[in-house]
């Protein structure tokens, strides 16, 4: 299918603080009631549009649900030079390990809800989280404090890449619905680390889940498991 075909869509900003957080929206043409929205966290090397983004989007048409993500602290538009790929993957990581991306990274997502929250075309009761690797790692703390999230899918991030224990102490407060994947040959994140996340999270409706692979964007059985239920929890 043709995303342009059956979605609207724009960028936009929303403020948080002194910083303008970059956003992209998606939403049904033919929707004629408020939709369900899911929030994508993209991954380390990416971009509010990158193909993580996109392929969420395109499979989420059949059931009328509108996506909403926003640049990563690196990433983007947030770039004086626009660039993604492995110099941005190694940014990120840098950042990460200093500890202090995590509440920006919240208010940023916060003040994008916000936003949302106030549009016609979405339904505020309805929202949902994805994201995998990176949408993990920033996913967790925002699930941890803003409950207007119903469900998230989340993986491919583990407590063996430090800091940790913030992830752990914020997993331990999520009790929404949670699927958790993991890949068979994860070359960045060990099977022990994310399952020890896992493990943390509160919530007494969560799934893990295995797929054969690498570190790599869902595809095929892995994106179809995460529409599947984000679909039924919205």
């Amino acid at each position: 299918m043709n995303i342009e075909n059956h979605f609207e869509t724009k960028d936009f900003f929303t403020q948080a603080g002194a910083r303008q957080v970059p956003a992209s929206i998606w939403w049904p043409k033919a929707s004629r009631t408020q939709c369900p929205v899911v929030l994508v966290g993209h991954g380390g090397s990416g971009h509010k549009r990158s193909q993580l983004v996109l392929d969420v989007v395109e499979a989420l048409m059949p059931y009328q649900i509108a996506v909403v993500a926003i640049d990563g602290p690196v990433h983007g538009a947030r770039r004086v030079t626009f660039s993604d790929g492995p110099v941005v993957r190694q940014e990120f990581r840098d950042l990460w390990a200093k500890g202090e991306s995590v509440d920006p990274m919240i208010a940023d997502w916060q003040s994008c809800i916000d936003h949302l929250c106030q549009m016609p075309q979405i339904n505020p009761q309805k929202i949902a989280w994805y994201g995998i690797s990176m949408g993990t790692a920033y996913g967790i703390p925002l699930l941890a404090i803003d409950t207007r999230i119903k469900a998230a899918a989340l993986g491919m991030w583990g407590t063996c890449r430090e800091p940790a224990l913030r992830l752990k102490k914020d997993a331990a407060k999520i009790e929404i619905p949670v699927l958790f994947q993991q890949k068979e040959q994860d070359e960045i994140f060990t099977h022990e680390g994310q399952l020890d996340l896992y493990r943390n999270i509160k919530s007494l409706d969560k799934i893990y889940k295995s797929y054969p692979g690498g570190h790599t964007d869902p595809k095929d059985d892995q994106l179809n498991d995460i529409v599947q239920f984000l679909a039924q929890h919205l």
